[in-house]
């Protein structure tokens, strides 16, 4: 079969090859290629517009912003601050976070990060607030983060998260608000402070925030509560059945012991049988 294609197949150009290497045929490849030319140049054209709009949308979202763990009413959340640098001049070297004064927390924790010292500053409320049935006048105002040195401040190619741990939360539909003003290491100060509202633009300087939402029965001390539990269910309906793999085991043994005890019993009847019937056929 290998060899019958093989002869059928011409070894040299025909006639008929040479008509198609031509003047003619060359026209025709030089008219076929110029569309192609066209084409793959439109979609050059398209990649670079396309890349520089990409490279513009990113420069638009490098701002400041902040993602909540949990919005959850009442209940705790960590929430963490992307920080881009952005100046292609100069280092980021301290950012500020200014905390809620309307719906303060009651408790901030800071999340330590490798190169920058951290500070929560207390300070006295505009006005008393009453939170979970407790009147508070002072309350956590502002959280400072601060590079150690040159070499953990952020350049224009890099980008850092800070993180609090922060409660309680303020009713559902509050949108908590957290201003963050970023310092450089030249004394430029950049203040992302700008509410952002629904359906219109973004401002140049928008402010880090969330809205809460509501709860479904349970915190997050809840939820942890309801997970602990059903963990202990769950460690215990595995120490029953460990229980009962033990107790099946167990009477597998007994039941081996008495199977091996009858065998022996039985070697032994036998051995006598055989003794008394060797010991009659001598006498």
């Amino acid at each position: 079969m290998h060899a019958s294609l093989t002869t059928a197949l011409p070894t040299g150009p025909s006639s008929n090859d040479a008509a198609f290497t031509g003047t003619g045929a060359g026209h025709r490849a030089g008219s076929a290629s110029r569309p192609a030319r066209r084409t793959l140049r439109g979609i050059a054209a398209l990649a670079a517009t396309s890349g520089l709009l990409l490279a513009g949308a990113g420069v638009a979202s490098a701002h400041v912003s902040v993602d909540p763990a949990s919005t959850t009413e009442g209940g705790y959340s960590q929430l963490t601050f992307s920080v881009p640098s952005e100046s292609t001049d100069t280092t980021t070297n301290k950012i500020e976070v200014a905390l809620p004064t309307e719906t303060p927390f009651t408790s901030v924790r800071v999340k330590p990060v490798e190169g920058w010292t951290s500070e929560v500053i207390r300070g006295d409320l505009p006005k008393s607030v009453e939170v979970d049935g407790a009147t508070l006048t002072e309350a956590p105002l502002t959280v400072i983060w601060t590079a150690d040195d040159e070499e953990h401040q952020l350049t224009a190619q890099q980008y850092q998260t800070f993180s609090l741990s922060v409660g309680t939360l303020p009713e559902a539909g509050t949108t908590v608000e957290l201003p963050v003003t970023q310092s450089y290491a030249d004394g430029t100060v950049r203040v992302w402070d700008e509410p952002a509202v629904e359906g219109e633009e973004e401002p140049e300087n928008p402010a880090p925030s969330f809205i809460t939402t509501a709860s479904e029965g349970t915190d997050s001390h809840g939820a942890a509560s309801a997970e602990a539990t059903d963990k202990a269910a769950a460690g215990t309906s595995e120490l029953e059945t460990e229980q009962a793999a033990a107790r099946t085991d167990t009477s597998g043994t007994v039941l081996g012991w008495v199977g091996l005890s009858a065998g022996v019993l039985g070697l032994l009847v036998g051995a006598l049988a055989l003794a008394r019937t060797r010991g009659q056929r001598q006498n």
